[in-house]
């Protein structure tokens, strides 16, 4: 029965169709038509790629003017990263937050930029920055503590903008 198909398709078939010439022609003027165009590639070391405040590069924690981060150690992050990346162990203070993570780890090698970290913490304190260029050479160097997560909220502001805007 397939075969019947088949021979009624290929005789609804003009000559032309059944050495599919226009199906090369067509092909042949996209390829004419992108070949002339100017390229769009960009000259990566030399030239930095700038990308918008939307963009999700590495997570890193939010740190406070006054050099304090704003992790409440809430553990939200740590629960809902699907990759379980983030591993974060909390601390008691006498401070005005009463609980700051006393140990906070992300392995870059888990990561997988997704941002529902982001997404899930109550005070702004893990935001996906601008950061593409990372390089390991071993899996220890991969994993992020505190002293490599801590950015100023200055540099992070425009990021922090964006998701009040969606929010």
């Amino acid at each position: 029965m397939s075969e019947t198909n088949n021979k009624k398709r290929l005789k609804d078939l003009n000559f032309w169709e059944r050495i599919y010439l226009p199906e090369i022609v067509k092909g042949m003027n996209i390829t004419l038509k992108n070949m002339f165009k100017p390229s769009f590639t960009m000259e990566y070391p030399e030239v930095k790629f700038d990308p918008p405040a939307s963009y999700r590069g590495r997570p890193v924690l939010v740190q406070e003017a006054n050099n304090e981060e704003r992790c409440v150690a809430c553990g939200l992050c740590s629960r809902v990263c699907p990759a379980l990346a983030i591993e974060v162990q909390a601390a008691e203070t006498d401070r005005e937050k009463e609980r700051y993570p006393e140990k906070f780890e992300i392995n870059m090698l888990r990561c997988i930029f997704c941002g529902f970290c982001e997404d899930v913490c109550p005070e702004e304190a893990i935001v996906m920055s601008k950061d593409y260029e990372m390089a390991f050479s071993n899996r220890e160097d991969a994993i992020y503590g505190k002293d490599k997560l801590l950015v100023p909220v200055a540099q992070l502001q425009d990021r922090i903008e964006f998701l009040r805007s969606y929010k």
